[in-house]
């Protein structure tokens, strides 16, 4: 299943971009990532409000607030990120990402959909890659892994080769407005 697809035109500088359409994959054929319950909620708790979000735990079977993808994908709904124990990490981080990147102003008004452009999508997944590093258990070789398992799409094939030779722009982009963790 496609979640992201790679949008390689002379016209176009971005290394991916969220896909047009996207249809929610059947339970039996979820691919094996990291889940929100296979680590330490107050884990998630604490990388998100470092950065000034909040993370709701949804109810296993409930519907997930303000998901773009549907279930199990997180959700956000202005600074709250929500999630389920079978929420993919990758899905949780990628959603926090795209608050953090969003000036306050912007991240209030958001409902669902956070992405306002190529490059804060682009920024999104470095971002998400990079925080990876300080959950236990995770790790960014992990997150990437997961993100190519669960269909993410990049240019150069996978998002290791993407962050390691095709995200110039991203981390310029980050490093600008001080997102970039020391």
């Amino acid at each position: 299943m496609l979640r992201f697809h790679t949008v390689v035109t002379p016209s176009t500088a971005s290394s991916m971009t969220r896909a047009n359409a996207s249809i929610a994959p059947s339970p039996a054929v979820l691919p094996d990532v990291l889940r929100v319950g296979d680590l330490a909620f107050d884990d998630l708790a604490g990388l998100l409000s470092r950065h000034a979000l909040e993370l709701r735990q949804v109810e296993d079977g409930a519907t997930i607030p303000g998901s773009f993808w549907g279930e199990p994908e997180a959700g956000v709904i202005g600074s709250t990120v929500y999630a389920r124990a079978d929420t993919p990490v990758h899905s949780l981080l990628h959603e926090a990402c795209h608050l953090i990147v969003l000036v306050p102003e912007r991240r209030a008004q958001v409902h669902t959909d956070a992405s306002d452009s190529d490059h804060e999508e682009d920024a999104t997944c470095y971002l998400q890659i990079v925080l990876a590093e300080s959950l236990d258990g995770v790790g960014s070789a992990r997150l990437m892994q997961d993100m190519d398992a669960w269909g993410y799409s990049f240019r150069l094939g996978s998002a290791r080769a993407w962050f390691e030779h095709d995200a110039e722009d991203a981390r310029a982009w980050l490093r600008e407005r001080a997102l970039l963790p020391a």
